[in-house]
C-alpha cells in the first residue's frame, strides 16, 4: 500500500502495552461504522497477532519495535468499506505459508491466535520484510456502508466531555 497509513503507533514488544493497542484499534472501528461485537473481535485479533509476535517472533524480549498502522477502506457500491491494520516487526521470519493454526481437534490451552485471526477478519496476508520482520496485513469489512462521523458533543470523546453545571463558566 503507498498511500501513508492515517494512523501509525510504534511500540516496544512489552504486554504491557497490549492493552492500550486493542483500546486505540477497537475505538477507531467503531468510529468507522463497525458495531461494537465488531470492534471488540477485531481487537482481539490485533491482541492475538500482538502476542504472537512477542511470545514468537521475539521470544518474549520486552525491548523490541513493533509498528501498527491502520487505514480506512473507502466503500462503494459493491463493497462496504471497513478498516485495514497492518501491524510490521523485526521479529525472526518464517515462511508466510508455514504460518498455521494448530489442529482445532487438538484440545489444549493456547495455539489459536493465527485461527482467531483468520476467522475474525475477512483478509489475512502474512508477508517477510525487507531485510527483516514480519508483516501481516488484516481487512476487515464493514458491515453497512460506512458514513463519515459527525463532530458532536455526544459522540466525539464522551470520556472527555462533561456536562455543564448549571452558572459555572469554563
Amino acid at each position: 500500500m503507498t498511500q501513508r497509513p492515517h494512523i501509525k503507533l510504534e511500540l516496544i514488544s512489552d504486554p504491557t502495552y497490549l492493552c492500550g493497542a486493542r483500546e486505540l484499534v477497537a475505538s477507531i472501528s467503531r468510529r468507522l461504522g463497525f458495531e461494537d461485537m465488531d470492534c471488540s473481535k477485531i481487537a482481539l485479533a490485533v491482541d492475538e497477532a500482538l502476542c504472537n509476535v512477542i511470545r514468537h517472533g521475539y521470544n518474549r524480549a520486552m525491548d523490541r519495535p513493533i509498528w501498527i498502522s491502520v487505514w480506512p477502506v473507502d466503500g462503494d457500491a459493491a463493497s462496504p468499506g471497513g478498516i485495514r491494520i497492518v501491524i510490521e516487526d523485526e521479529a525472526r521470519q518464517v515462511e508466510p505459508d508455514k504460518v498455521k493454526s494448530r489442529d482445532l481437534d487438538d484440545v489444549r490451552p493456547g495455539g489459536l491466535g493465527v485461527h482467531i485471526i483468520r476467522e475474525v477478519m475477512d483478509e489475512v496476508v502474512y508477508e517477510k520484510r525487507t531485510p527483516v520482520g514480519m508483516r501481516l496485513t488484516m481487512v476487515k469489512k464493514a458491515p453497512r456502508p460506512v458514513e463519515p462521523p459527525a463532530l458532536s458533543e455526544k459522540r466525539c470523546c464522551p470520556t472527555v466531555m462533561t456536562e455543564r453545571a448549571p452558572g459555572r463558566v469554563r
